[in-house]
């Protein structure tokens, strides 16, 4: 997931978005080219730049889903507190005691916050939002949920394998679909969190898809009569 968030920051400059949005879609980048940098060098240095961005980007989505129904351009000095002191004590942390659990669970703490924020919103607030925000969980979910099952039963996978034909060894490579499923979530999460933001400040978003396959969103301003 690294060119499609590149189009999305790009787009979100033109339309004159917030840049918590922009931040929201380079973030993503940053992930997919930390992961890709990752597995292809295996190399520790390249692994916390897999890893830390994980975090830094699910705090950016954090605050946009709870600034979502603020004035346009505010900024929350103390919620941007809180998240930069706790990426900077999850680093610190991590880089210490160097231990995946630590970083699994602190991602997981970050990933129920944005879930139970985006129920809210589309149990109260937007109703009709309810096919893009449980899209975007279902599949972000998904994907978080192979990797912990990737991440604990890794050795019985990996001899499953073996005696299995080679498309059934495809179809359980969950680290694989961990990085699909969390990958597309999160750019569909990004889609939901600036649609209920731009329906807060009173336009028009619209969800199209590009050659019939690539969600996006257009929207243009509300007119006045």
């Amino acid at each position: 997931m690294i060119i499609p968030p590149i189009f999305g920051a790009i787009q979100s400059v033109r339309d004159g978005l917030e840049k918590r949005y922009i931040a929201s879609y380079l973030a993503l980048t940053v992930v997919g080219m930390g992961s890709w940098c990752f597995h292809m060098t295996l190399k520790y240095e390249m692994q916390l730049l897999d890893e830390l961005p994980m975090i830094y980007s699910c705090c950016i989505f954090v605050y946009c889903m709870f600034e979502c129904f603020k004035m346009k351009n505010s900024v929350n000095y103390h919620l941007l507190f809180i998240l930069v002191l706790f990426s900077l004590i999850v680093t610190t942390v991590y880089l210490k005691v160097k231990e995946p659990i630590f970083h699994q669970v602190m991602y997981g703490m970050l990933v129920f916050t944005l879930v139970l924020r985006s129920i809210y919103i589309v149990t109260w607030v937007y109703p009709w939002l309810r096919g893009l925000g449980y899209t975007s969980l279902g599949i972000f979910l998904l994907g978080f949920l192979l990797w912990n099952i990737d991440n604990i039963f890794c050795d019985s996978l990996r001899n499953f394998r073996k005696k299995m034909p080679p498309i059934i060894g495809v179809a359980t490579q969950f680290h694989a679909w961990w990085h699909i499923l969390t990958g597309l979530g999160s750019y569909l999460h990004i889609l939901f969190s600036l649609y209920t933001r731009t329906l807060y400040l009173r336009y028009r978003p619209k969800v199209k898809f590009l050659f019939g396959i690539w969600p996006v969103i257009l929207f243009e301003p509300l007119r006045k009569h």
